[in-house]
């Protein structure tokens, strides 16, 4: 029985499929549904999980190579929570782009998403895998 790290059975099988350059979203509340991927929903109620308490447990077995991130984050949160996450991806390129134009392009080549119950706008993320 696993005692420690990731317990949720659905994610610890979505993260052993993901290969070099792969992507793997973690989504919000809001993001919508995308049936052609699969999906681990683990949000409880409003913030719990957070995206960046995802992220926070996904990278101690995970090696993230590059962050895609939409353009409006920065835009639609106050300057801690920006910092908030700057500092979760330090080390990590991100890449802001368009919304609509870019970013949900990415999304049908995901192998998977995990939803979380985040509020924050905007705080999507596709992650590459290194």
């Amino acid at each position: 029985m696993l005692n420690s790290g990731i317990l949720n059975p659905q994610i610890l099988d979505l993260l052993a499929r993901v290969r070099h350059t792969n992507l793997l979203i973690i989504a919000d509340r809001g993001f919508p549904f995308w049936p052609e991927i699969e999906t681990v929903d683990i949000s409880l109620i409003d913030d719990v999980p957070t995206v960046l308490q995802v992220l926070a447990a996904i990278r101690q077995n995970f090696t993230v190579g590059a962050v895609h991130m939409a353009g409006g984050f920065r835009e639609a949160n106050d300057a801690a929570t920006v910092a908030a996450f700057e500092s979760a991806l330090a080390g990590i390129p991100v890449t802001y782009e368009s919304h609509e134009a870019v970013f949900k392009k990415r999304i049908p080549g995901a192998i998977g998403l995990i939803r979380t119950g985040d509020t924050t706008p905007y705080s999507n993320m596709i992650l590459v895998s290194a």
